[in-house]
């Protein structure tokens, strides 16, 4: 991963049931399990910068996710340098899988029209899955790259 834009999903697990507030969102059950949060980085610092951020959990509480990070375990992250903004694409394909939910209307997606870039799956689909459903959608997307938690510190 570089200082390059781009979309990235991080892996997130919940293992605790609970609470959280998202802002001025709302307020978010948390049940045990696996979510999936889309977001980008087309600013300074670009994929590198966000996902290690996300990555550390450190900083103020700016980003929805942000507060959904506060109580799980970052398992891993996919990500693309594709000069494109591709989040809500990528939303869309996880939110399209049957057994997927989404756990709190507009989280992550306030500037956007999508139902929300946060998704609950019953368990982490494969990244060739993903990849080839995107590729299915978009035939001139770029390469989508995955790291483990120890390679974003």
């Amino acid at each position: 991963m570089t200082d390059a834009p781009g979309t990235y999903a991080l892996l997130l697990r919940a293992d605790e049931a609970g609470k959280i507030e998202v802002g001025a969102l709302s307020v978010m059950p948390i049940r045990p399990g696996v979510y999936i949060y889309v977001g980008s980085a087309f600013g300074p610092g670009g994929l590198q910068a966000r996902v290690g951020r996300h990555a550390r959990g450190d900083g103020a509480l700016h980003w929805h996710v942000d507060y959904l990070r506060a109580v799980t375990t970052l398992e891993g992250v996919w990500y693309t340098h594709d000069a494109k903004r591709r989040e809500c694409t990528w939303a869309e394909v996880l939110r399209s899988r049957a057994e997927a939910t989404v756990p709190v209307d507009g989280f992550g997606a306030s500037d956007c029209t999508c139902p929300a870039h946060l998704v609950r799956p019953d368990s982490v689909p494969s990244v060739s899955a993903f990849r080839t459903r995107l590729h299915e959608q978009c035939p001139d997307h770029g390469p989508v790259e995955r790291a483990g938690p120890n390679d974003l510190l």
